[in-house]
């Protein structure tokens, strides 16, 4: 870095005249660098304050125009020099970064993807969120880094030094985040894990509940706070460490002014908050202890190991930040600080928390796998208990093969097809007609009695008429027979008037049959045709319009025997 004072400024050299002088071989005019108010300084630059050139091989401008324009100039604030230590380590810790960033990607999609229904008190971005700001922090360090690049090798400071400096405190950031989200997330995981044999074991209204809902929200504020604390501010002053007076006069006040020796103790008090969510989780959903010193060891006891690393290391987050906000020289705004500071202090603990995040990653199972996996156990458990034995995966596979095949390759039509031949194929009718002949044979039933192998058989008519009573059997059976030997149309005509005489006796036909079937109604029940208590109208008096007789239909109600309901005809 080109350091230069007041007391850097040299004169111009002399040249062919009083109004000429030589800069590296080159010949200028001196009155129009005079009349433009350039300076000449022993770094090799030549600026005006509001225009710098380098005037070094090979670098030189070739000519001054009278308006004090150069030609063929370089801009002091260009990368010209070479790599140094602090860009050498950078690239170094950029390589890490961004395979930090693609090892990330991968355990997000590997935590991230759900063989469950999502549900409403888990969401399925809660899960993701620790992922989320490992690849925010992971992009925000590479930015860093590459950036740092061009802070050695740009000839006087600028704008790398600023973004360098940005984007390191918005990786500070996401590093905090990432530990809370890996916390709050563990407290979730062990309360779905809980509340999963019995979900109204745990209440969401609760005190547990509301500290839950409240902690996120906390964490985030003082987060926040911080970012507008450091981050909304003018950079420009950090740029300012072209010489040492002007490293004084303006880059160290605002390294190190209020604002950023108070935005550590806002990182301080996130990490508070982390502490006291992995407390209140190992409270309400580890085995409790009893007494001071037994809930110490149990918090140690019952915390996930990988957090033993996590909270040390999130703790160096705010601790480096103060330090550096008071010590200028151990600072990575510094364009000359002591890079073992900046990057063991700056960067390694960011990058040590992404590669624990990552292969704790690795090690465990996706949690709707592993709740997945506890569901079955807990059901071979309640099998156990309730002496269940279910089949092994084999055993339907084996029972395919004996029936001819694997059920999953067949079609519809095949697996139809297959139930059928188990069952057995046909009409209901023809399948168990036999079965019934035989069993109302050996009840005496005359419905489905054998018939004799002499008769012909009797078409679908003749057979649907043999379902009647047994007392017009004979008649019914002659009439199938006489029948049978007609025409298809005129059979079911006299099958339907047979049919018709049967039902409605009164409606004409056969009176013998007609009056058999009556004295048949007649048999069950109270007689449905006796005479009531009333006279007929030339036994009633004239004018009264009742009869004379003394039995009544209430009469006859009371005396007659008690109504005996023997099938659905009395009724």
């Amino acid at each position: 870095m080109p350091v230069f004072n007041a007391r850097d400024i040299i004169a111009f050299p002399g040249g062919d005249n009083s109004s000429d002088t030589v800069i590296g071989n080159v010949h200028f005019n001196k009155t129009s660098l005079d009349f433009w108010n350039y300076t000449l300084y022993s770094n090799g630059t030549i600026s005006n304050g509001s225009w710098c050139f380098l005037t070094f091989e090979p670098y030189i401008p070739s000519l001054v125009l009278d308006n004090g324009t150069f030609v063929n100039a370089t801009w002091c604030y260009t990368p010209v020099n070479k790599i140094g230590t602090r860009a050498g380590i950078g690239i170094g810790f950029a390589v890490l970064f961004a395979a930090g960033l693609g090892l990330t990607l991968v355990t997000l999609r590997k935590h991230g993807r759900l063989y469950l229904p999502a549900e409403k008190r888990f969401y399925p971005i809660g899960r993701r969120w620790q992922w989320y700001w490992a690849i925010f922090s992971c992009a925000a360090a590479l930015i860093s880094l590459f950036t740092n690049i061009d802070v050695d090798r740009y000839y006087l400071p600028e704008l790398p030094i600023v973004l360098t400096s940005f984007f390191w405190y918005l990786m500070q950031m996401g590093a905090m985040a990432i530990v809370w989200e890996a916390v709050r997330h563990w407290g979730s995981w062990m309360e779905r894990q809980f509340i999963d044999p019995d979900p109204f074991s745990l209440s969401q209204d609760d005190r547990r509940g509301m500290i839950e809902f409240w902690m996120p929200l906390v964490f985030y504020f003082w987060l926040w706070i911080n970012f507008f604390i450091v981050i909304p501010r003018n950079w420009g002053d950090i740029e300012h460490q072209r010489y040492p007076e002007q490293i004084v006069s303006d880059a160290i006040p605002t390294a190190t002014d209020a604002r950023f020796k108070t935005g550590p103790f806002c990182l301080v008090v996130c990490w508070l908050i982390i502490v006291f969510s992995l407390r209140h989780s190992i409270q309400h959903y580890c085995p409790r202890n009893r007494g001071l010193i037994n809930r110490a060891i149990g918090f140690i006891r019952f915390m996930p190991a990988r957090f033993y690393f996590l909270l040390p290391l999130a703790l160096v987050v705010p601790a480096f930040q103060a330090l550096v906000a008071w010590e200028f020289a151990y600072s990575p705004l510094n364009v000359k600080g002591l890079n073992a500071s900046i990057y063991a202090g700056g960067y390694l603990p960011t990058l040590l928390i992404v590669f624990v995040q990552i292969v704790w990653g690795f090690i465990t199972p996706n949690e709707d796998l592993e709740l997945k996996r506890q569901r079955r156990i807990r059901g071979d458990d309640i099998d156990r208990q309730l002496n269940i034995h279910r089949k092994p995966a084999w055993w339907q596979r084996v029972r395919d093969a004996a029936d001819g095949g694997v059920v999953g390759n067949e079609s519809m039509r095949e697996r139809i097809a297959r139930n059928v031949r188990e069952v057995g194929g046909g009409k209901p009718t023809a399948r168990n007609l036999e079965a019934r002949r035989a069993a109302a044979q050996e009840a005496g039933s005359v419905e489905m009695g054998p018939v004799s192998p002499t008769e012909r058989p009797l078409s679908k008519q003749a057979v649907d008429l043999l379902s009647v009573t047994p007392g017009d059997f004979a008649s019914a059976r002659a009439t199938a027979m006489r029948l049978d030997g007609l025409s298809e149309r005129t059979r079911s005509d006299r099958v339907m008037q047979h049919a018709a005489g049967l039902l409605f006796p009164n409606s004409g036909g056969d009176p013998a049959a007609a009056a058999r079937r009556r004295e048949e109604l007649m048999m069950d029940g109270p007689p449905p045709y006796v005479e009531r208590g009333r006279s007929t109208t030339a036994e009633r008096p004239t004018g009264l319009g009742r009869g004379t007789s003394t039995e009544s239909a209430g009469g006859n109600s009371i005396n007659s025997p008690p109504q005996q309901v023997r099938s659905m005809l009395d009724v």
